[in-house]
């Protein structure tokens, strides 16, 4: 098992550049299957969630090879469109191979995602849109987990969504673009991703109005083409180490910043106190004294307070004079990182009714072991280390290796006294 260690104290300073966005990558690479040719993804993090991806795309039988930063992916050849159970339960992400499947070869075979354990993420929304785009489903497997669709031609219709969804957004969008006549998505999710797999699949002679808004529409065209494609930096990269540097009382640049896309971060940031300057796609952040309470910070679909980063930003308030409030309006078990601060001396209650976490400042954290539960809290924790007396030690790092390249070099070039151990188990 991995864990990281750190020795907390050191401010952070300096520069680092921010690396490519995973919640752009995941849907594009679902998306590489439906050009049948060549897809070439420029600034491609290599991240574990990727490499599964990546692996979901060459048991189907699509070819693969990175060069640096940029990834080639050959979907000519498509074998049988199932997605094995074993790929699927590793990430949650796989489910949109369930949308470019059914657009490419009108039929697909996928277990129930896995993930992170930040709360229930049902497919309701997803299997609801494919039926209206005359789509049929069945579910085998001793407990109905295997998500077996099927129709003969995907049909455009208009689809109203209960809650703007990011992953049924994209997965309706994946099922669209090859599909007959004209799909509507009424409440689409707005979010920076969703951008990006509308402008990779446009690129790719997709015909899709509305990106960036709440309304899409997509024409359904007979083909794509090949594609060569820049995904943008990771905003919450970008914001962890933000809030990384409020904690530490740092002064670092982060280079290749997606600046418009981090709003509702920066502002949160300049409201506990941060010195923010921007320039182009730099963003240089400083703190030098104790940070500012928020009450009432909440996390909302974009373009509000990321659910993304409200762990990040938990793990701050821990050290802001006075009482903060965070209430997590997305996911219902996004706090479970409060039982890993509270090792560390951190004063956070949970009002549980409301999914609210009261959070009193307190003078310093002290290092202690604790445990990643989900990738963005295992963030979180590195983030409570950096600034407690002390060690901590992050067990369960796997979980941060799903969306960060390495924290642990990228920290260690502003300062951070940080490094990964492999433990090895009695």
């Amino acid at each position: 098992m991995s864990s990281i260690e750190v020795i907390g104290g050191m401010r952070l300073k300096g520069e680092v550049k921010i690396q490519g966005s995973k919640n752009a990558a995941l849907p594009i690479i679902a998306a590489t299957i439906l050009n049948k040719g060549i897809s070439v993804l420029k600034n491609c993090p290599k991240i574990l969630d990727v490499l599964h991806m990546i692996k979901i795309l060459e048991e189907l039988g699509c070819e693969t090879s990175w060069e640096g930063d940029t990834l080639y992916v050959d979907s000519t050849t498509l074998l049988d469109p199932i997605v094995s159970e074993e790929s699927v339960r590793k990430m949650r992400s796989s489910i949109l191979f369930l949308g470019s499947l059914l657009g490419r070869c009108h039929e697909a075979t996928i277990a129930y995602p896995g993930g992170c354990s930040i709360g229930k993420r049902p497919i309701d929304y997803h299997l609801n849109a494919f039926r209206k785009m005359n789509v049929e489903e069945t579910f085998t497997g001793s407990d109905n987990h295997i998500i077996y669709c099927r129709t003969n031609q995907i049909i455009g219709n208009d689809i109203f969504l209960e809650f703007p969804s990011v992953g049924a957004t994209q997965n309706i969008i994946l099922a669209a673009v090859l599909g007959s006549g004209v799909t509507r998505i009424f409440n689409a999710a707005r979010e920076p991703e969703v951008t990006e797999l509308c402008n990779y699949l446009i690129k790719a002679g997709a015909k899709i109005y509305g990106r960036g808004t709440s309304f899409i529409k997509v024409e359904g065209v007979q083909s794509l083409h090949d594609v060569e494609f820049t995904l943008s930096s990771d905003r919450i990269v970008a914001g962890t180490y933000m809030t990384a540097v409020a904690a530490s009382y740092g002064d670092v640049v982060l280079r290749a910043t997606p600046v418009r896309h981090l709003d509702s971060v920066i502002r949160q940031l300049k409201r506990i106190g941060c010195n923010i300057a921007i320039t182009e796609d730099n963003v240089r952040i400083s703190n030098q004294g104790r940070l500012q309470p928020i009450v009432g910070l909440s996390t909302q679909p974009y373009p509000g307070f990321p659910t993304d980063m409200q762990s990040q930003m938990l793990s701050v308030l821990c050290l802001a004079e006075g009482q903060s409030t965070i209430l997590e309006e997305i996911f219902e078990s996004r706090f479970q990182n409060v039982y890993e601060l509270r090792k560390m001396g951190a004063n956070i209650e949970l009002d549980t009714r409301q999914n609210k976490a009261i959070v009193t400042g307190v003078d310093k954290l002290t290092g202690a072991t604790v445990k990643s539960h989900d990738l963005r809290g295992g963030a979180a924790l590195v983030i409570a280390g950096l600034a407690a007396e002390g060690k901590t030690i992050i067990q369960d790092t796997t979980n941060i290796d799903r969306g960060y390249e390495d924290i642990c070099r990228d920290l260690s070039e502003l300062g951070a006294n940080i490094r990964y151990r492999i433990e090895i188990a009695s």
